[in-house]
């Protein structure tokens, strides 16, 4: 198994609060936003013309939904997850300098990553609460961070 990579500024990062997290989420969110409308234009073009629907008839039925459902899901975790893996942070991360590590500074792994998503849609799903843990936890860990054993920091300024 090769060893991934360490990060730099180990010693000048520390635990992300939860004004941060919400501020790169706003900004994720504007980014998840875009990648549902190119994978929407994209489900319901192949449905149209190249499966030749009918316009109207898009939609109607469960494989339609659950198809477009489950691309939508694995598009945005194909972009958390590429994201976190190749230099730990996305783009709303890197607005507010924030970096997702492992506890001893390295980048995660693509487990970690899927556990981190997971677990982000059941903490938003219980209103926010697995993000509101922050507050709660002496090491300002929110649900994501305790369940895939990663942490976020922020980074200083350069």
């Amino acid at each position: 198994m090769t060893k991934s990579r360490r990060f730099t500024q180990l010693d000048s990062v520390w635990p992300a609060g939860l004004g941060r997290r919400l501020g790169a989420m706003l900004y994720d969110g504007f980014l998840v936003t875009a990648i549902w409308i190119a994978v929407t234009v994209a489900h319901l073009a192949f449905f149209r013309f190249v499966l030749g629907q009918q316009a109207e008839e898009i939609g109607t039925t469960p494989f339609d939904i659950w198809s477009l459902r489950l691309m939508l899901l694995f598009f945005v975790t194909l972009f958390f997850v590429y994201s976190w893996r190749r230099g730990g942070m996305t783009l709303g991360m890197q607005a507010w300098r924030l970096r997702v590590q492992t506890i001893d500074g390295h980048a995660i792994t693509l487990k970690q990553s899927l556990i981190r998503c997971v677990t982000a849609w059941l903490s938003l799903a219980a209103l926010g609460i697995g993000y509101w843990w922050v507050l709660f936890d002496p090491q300002r860990r929110s649900w994501p961070d305790i369940a895939s054993n990663t942490q976020t920091v922020v980074l200083p300024k350069k």
